[in-house]
């Protein structure tokens, strides 16, 4: 071996070639997170990933909340939805009254009919029918005229003021403000506290709870199965909502037009609005 030669430079060479590369891929794998002395960095907590999350999950939960019973309640009114195998569901609900009305007779303004039933739900009628786009009458109305609006596919919701409060009147109006072919108003001497009508049908109900009025809307609104004058209009030009017909209180006279179109001025068909 040559003098002066040192056996261990070889190794040593292939030492520092290796410390390099440990180094080399130590910093390569995430060595900067290491702190002071080689000790690791403590690892951050995604803290705004996290919050988002929940916030996430508990806007789904509340969300689930408030939109499971409405879903509930839209599966339970399916079965009350008319269609050509059951074109008047209403015969399951219970406690609803039908009756068969012949359609078109009408009666002028100065004429009372002498209704079979109060509230009247079918009969000779005003030839003139009231408002019934969705309209929240806060005084009685004339029945004639709210007849008219049943032969139309209308609802007719009627309560006694003097047999529910507020709360109960703001829970149904809640069924009818804005909502096509529905009216609601007060009827005075009412003998239930509540009152359903459309053409030819009438449910009474003691509360605004109770289940059987959403059915009886679902099954009877504008039903073309019905009602007589499937496509007339709720809206009429000729019928003021803020200053209505009266609802008159007392007995029809003797000279009332009786329930099949005779009486001392007989109901006719003539004189009819556009689409009554």
């Amino acid at each position: 071996m040559p003098s002066g030669s040192d056996s261990r430079g070889p190794k040593n060479n292939s030492g520092a070639k290796s410390a390099k590369a440990i180094k080399a891929a130590n910093n390569k794998s995430g060595g900067s997170r290491k702190g002071k002395g080689g000790v690791p960095a403590p690892r951050q907590v995604p803290w705004l990933s996290i919050g988002a999350g929940v916030a996430v999950v508990a806007l789904i939960a509340v969300l689930g909340v408030n939109l499971w019973p409405k879903i509930e309640d839209k599966q339970a009114l399916e079965a009350y939805t008319y269609s050509k195998d059951d074109p008047d569901p209403s015969s399951k609900i219970d406690g609803v009254l039908k009756i068969d009305y012949p359609a078109g007779q009408h009666v002028d303004s100065t004429q009372r009919v002498a209704y079979d039933q109060s509230p009247p739900f079918g009969g000779p009628h005003d030839a003139t029918w009231a408002n019934c786009t969705g309209t929240v009458y806060s005084v009685g109305i004339r029945t004639e005229n709210a007849v008219h609006s049943l032969e139309h596919g209308a609802i007719w919701i009627t309560y006694n003021p003097d047999s529910i409060d507020q709360s109960q009147i703001d829970s149904l109006a809640q069924r009818v403000n804005g909502k096509s072919y529905m009216l609601m108003s007060p009827y005075p001497g009412l003998s239930s506290p509540i009152s359903l009508q459309s053409w030819g049908h009438r449910l009474e109900v003691d509360n605004a709870d109770d289940e059987r009025i959403n059915q009886f809307i679902t099954a009877l609104n504008q039903n073309p199965n019905t009602y007589p004058e499937v496509g007339a209009s709720c809206t009429n030009p000729l019928f003021d909502p803020s200053n209505p017909p009266p609802f008159d209180p007392t007995p029809p006279g003797p000279d009332a037009i009786k329930m099949d179109g005779t009486g001392s001025a007989a109901a006719t068909d003539e004189n009819v609005p556009a689409g009554g």
